[in-house]
């Protein structure tokens, strides 16, 4: 037997549309909605929003996700404006040692690694 995929269930914060509208924005895509939990997906990455918020626990929650290009995808965040629609936080590109990296603190709190 062997394990296929991971898929956490993402905290919304107290905003459950806003984070909803911010990662189809993403570029996620809405695989299944079931109300109050919401599977995304892109490019084979997947996981669940779920209307839940607790700020502690979202703050203290964090992924990785990896992508092709980490100052790419900083540019296109940016060029799309989501820090000023959605007030989230992005951080600059750095090199760290497991890869490239650039920082996306989400609605609820939730720290998004997007690593090169």
């Amino acid at each position: 037997m062997k394990f296929l995929s991971i898929q956490p269930f993402v905290p919304s914060g107290s905003n459950f549309e806003g984070s909803k509208q911010f990662f189809l924005e993403l570029g996620f895509n809405i695989r299944w909605d079931a109300g109050d939990y919401i599977s995304f997906e892109k490019d084979g990455c997947r996981f669940i929003l779920q209307n839940y918020n607790n700020k502690n626990f979202a703050e203290n929650f964090m992924l990785t996700v990896a992508v092709t290009n980490a100052d790419e995808f900083r540019k296109e965040v940016i060029e799309k404006q989501l820090p000023q629609k959605f007030g989230i936080r992005i951080g600059e590109v750095a090199d760290m040692p497991y890869g490239r990296e650039v920082n996306i603190i989400d609605l609820a709190g939730v720290c998004w690694h997007f690593v090169q």
